[in-house]
């Protein structure tokens, strides 16, 4: 067997295709691939569809890709936090797909299921239904939502072993599993590269089987994206 364990985020994504479906995990600047993120940015992959709940900051995560006019479209649910994603979308260079956080977790969680599409009552009556089928059942009306998958996700991870089984801390579990889920090569970056039997099999959120690719992480995720303290 092959091994999933390379050396960085460099060699683990450069076959990425210009062009293709990129999910990137993380919730806010929690748990996002920032190795990955900038292996991109260095590879100059352009005309990427960008999956993420968020568009990360001003200053951090996808901003760097944004900056460097590598992604084209983005399907995001929050966005409020990323002056140059407001830019780009105002000024028509950069597609957006906004999505209800919820469907848009069910969405990636269907793709990595198997499961093409599914009906919800959210967005039922608003923009998000527009050319979608819409369905009443059990006298309630649901709107037709597909799955999504990519070609590529990257994610971050507290820990993993080399075989590929993930174990993820607090809110970096978010979304970060979906994503290894839906993506049909996985690249994980972990703070924390163990050898095989040394995770509590109880314990592994992302099993081996959803992941192709893994290395150790060289950045570290410190960064606080709303700092909010009480005054002394």
């Amino acid at each position: 067997m092959n091994s999933k364990v390379f050396k960085d985020a460099a060699s683990a994504l450069a076959d990425l295709p210009d062009g293709a479906t990129l999910l990137s995990g993380g919730f806010g600047l929690c748990g996002i691939a920032q190795d990955c993120i900038m292996a991109v940015r260095a590879l100059g992959r352009t005309n990427l569809t960008v999956v993420s709940n968020n568009a990360g900051t001003t200053e951090h995560g996808l901003v760097h890709l944004l900056r460097n006019k590598q992604i084209r479209k983005m399907i995001s649910s929050y966005v409020g936090e990323n002056e140059v994603f407001e830019q780009q979308m105002l000024g028509g260079t950069l597609e957006v797909e906004l999505v209800p956080q919820g469907t848009l977790a069910e969405r990636i969680r269907a793709g990595g299921a198997g499961i093409p599409a599914f009906y919800t009552a959210t967005g039922v009556g608003t923009v998000v239904a527009e050319g979608k089928d819409v369905r009443e059942f059990d006298g309630r009306q649901y709107v037709l939502e597909r799955a999504i998958r990519g070609d590529f996700a990257i994610v971050r991870a507290h820990r993993g072993d080399t075989l590929g089984n993930l174990v993820f801390r607090k809110t970096a579990r978010n979304f970060n599993p979906l994503m290894a889920a839906a993506g049909k090569i996985t690249v994980a970056e972990v703070e924390e590269l163990v050898e095989p039997g040394q995770l509590d099999p109880d314990l592994i959120h992302t099993p081996a089987i959803y992941v192709q690719r893994i290395f150790k992480a060289q950045s570290r995720n410190t960064v606080i994206e709303r700092r909010t303290v009480r005054p002394r």
